[in-house]
């Protein structure tokens, strides 16, 4: 169960990633970006949770579809 800051968080990746990669089919970018939060869920350091997901994201991403996120 996610917290509401992490909901929160995970919203906002999901935003700027969507934005930086429109040409993404939506559905994918969400699941990316869940399976991100899924695996880091734990992290003891929350601050770095959003920068971490959105490094995991563009691993999980099609490797011709890979651009710098601007933060």
């Amino acid at each position: 169960m996610e917290s509401e800051d992490d909901a929160l968080t995970v919203r906002q990746v999901t935003e700027r990633l969507v934005k930086a990669h429109p040409q993404l089919d939506i559905g994918l970018v969400q699941d990316s970006v869940q399976t991100a939060y899924e695996e880091l869920r734990y992290a003891r350091v929350r601050t770095y949770l959003p920068v971490l997901m959105e490094r995991r994201v563009q691993d999980l991403l099609p490797s011709g579809e890979r651009t710098e996120v601007d933060t």
